[in-house]
């Protein structure tokens, strides 16, 4: 049953599924299907073929990591998405092999995504992943975040893994419009990360700080999501 299931969803995503791989993968969550919609959850399905497949040879995931993929990667990605407003724009820094921006662009269709990596071969792996998928709401640029200011601004700026709060905010708010949030992906140590930022608020803009703990659906594993609000044109 199970295996005739996955063939449809490989027949739905044509040749970007590889018949074969030599990287374990953790098993997807059962219900996922249901739960994100069949055209969502195909897509979601066959990013995380693509990264069995070449996610290890292109460098951006290792063994390990595939063996947690959907729980650590993939699911956990999805913890922002309640934060992010309807028809919005969300940039990504340092996306990476796409987490958590390319999740985002799959299940969200109506937000724009911008993704911003500066390592050439994770950018064309982003554009790769971009063109397969059909993903139409996705920009990737090319560089450091510094170098698209004033350039581009978006409602929400996204990051994880990528810094401390106290370096990520000079990469971050001046590319969020007035009124818009750093929604980012932090573990346990979100309160010391905010107090050894928070001098840096008056600089930046920020109104308020909130810390979510979010429980993630398809998995056990829980984290924590940092709301960074910066204040509207009103008060700058």
């Amino acid at each position: 049953m199970n295996g005739n299931k996955e063939a449809d969803q490989n027949k739905v995503l044509g040749t970007i599924l590889p018949e074969e791989s030599k990287t374990v993968m953790q098993n997807p969550p059962i219900g996922a299907e249901q739960y994100f919609g069949t055209e969502k959850w195909a897509k979601l399905f066959g990013f995380a073929k693509l990264l069995e497949a070449e996610g290890e040879l292109r460098g951006l995931v290792g063994p390990r990591e595939m063996q947690k993929l959907w729980d650590r990667h993939i699911l956990n990605s999805t913890a922002i998405i309640p934060f992010i407003a309807t028809n919005s724009t969300l940039g990504d820094i340092g996306s990476g092999a796409g987490f958590p921006g390319l999740v985002v662009a799959i299940l969200r269709p109506d937000v724009k995504v911008f993704l911003i990596e500066t390592m050439e071969r994770r950018v064309t792996w982003l554009n790769y992943v971009k063109e397969k998928l059909e993903l139409n709401n996705v920009t990737v640029l090319h560089g450091r975040s510094e170098e698209f200011i004033g350039k581009y601004s978006f409602d929400f700026v996204t990051a994880r893994a990528v810094a401390a709060l106290a370096k990520l905010l000079p990469w971050s708010l001046p590319l969020v419009k007035p009124d818009g949030c750093l929604v980012a992906l932090k573990g346990g140590r979100a309160e010391e990360e905010i107090d050894a930022a928070h001098k840096l608020f008056p600089k930046y803009k920020v109104d308020w700080v909130d810390i979510h703990d979010v429980e993630i659906w398809g998995t056990n594993e829980g984290t924590r999501v940092v709301e960074i609000h910066k204040q509207g044109k009103s008060r700058q």
